[in-house]
């Protein structure tokens, strides 16, 4: 007996409930994907993109690591976008941060979680980066919530600075990246900074974002706003 089982039954009621709701959803399936978004999100488990768009396979191209981060040496994140942008020509980059994110969580309390912590500078250097914003607030949680909007605005200035996404602009290609968060308490995605088109500079519409994370009156307040 397998250990896996019971993943393989599950498998298996899965596609024959999708084919008994339409028999040929696989061989359309198959064929092609032609999505319009693509997402960079955290790996955490309890983040799944096509469930949250409320999207169906083919419709979201996904590139997932830990805390979300796009960085200029990794060539595994720089080559799903350039496959993205130029091959399947989305439409929409989005960056998908999370409240509750164990690798900002692990940065804030200064805490190891082992070789990941040679990942997590990067998040480690934007925590540096925005200290003094940080070091004003109450709370590791407050820091925390913020650390993950601040964050997910540093990556979306990452996107729009990637060679693939100058060389698509200047071309005139149509192409927005957003930033976003979820959260795990309400299943809500909420916008984080302003996004980004092409039409104006980067730097610019990075510094807006920046400017439109006003302080709000408590943390309980912060994570139930919709941005």
């Amino acid at each position: 007996m397998c250990s896996l089982d019971g993943l393989f039954a599950n498998n298996k009621a899965w596609s024959a409930q999708r084919v008994a709701d339409d028999p040929h959803y696989f061989t359309e399936l198959a064929q092609q994907q032609a999505p319009r978004y693509l997402w960079i999100g955290c790996s955490d488990s309890r983040v799944s993109a096509n469930e949250i768009l409320g999207l169906q396979p083919g419709e979201v191209f996904v590139h997932r690591n830990i805390a979300n981060l796009v960085v200029n040496s990794d060539l595994n994140c720089l080559s799903v976008i350039q496959f993205a942008v130029e091959v399947l020509k989305i439409e929409h980059i989005m960056v998908v941060g999370h409240y509750g994110c164990g690798g900002v969580q692990a940065v804030v309390a200064q805490r190891s979680v082992g070789l990941a912590d040679n990942w997590l500078r990067h998040v480690e250097d934007i925590a540096h980066k925005h200290a003094e914003q940080l070091d004003g607030m109450k709370s590791d949680a407050e820091r925390s919530t913020r650390l993950c909007e601040l964050n997910v605005i540093e990556q979306v200035a990452n996107v729009c600075r990637t060679t693939t996404l100058r060389r698509a602009w200047h071309k005139g290609q149509r192409v927005e990246v957003h930033g976003l968060v979820y959260g795990l308490a309400d299943g809500l995605l909420r916008r984080v900074g302003v996004s980004a088109n092409g039409t104006q500079a980067w730097a610019e519409r990075y510094r807006e974002s920046l400017q439109s994370l006003h302080p709000r009156n408590s943390f309980e307040e912060k994570t139930r706003s919709r941005f």
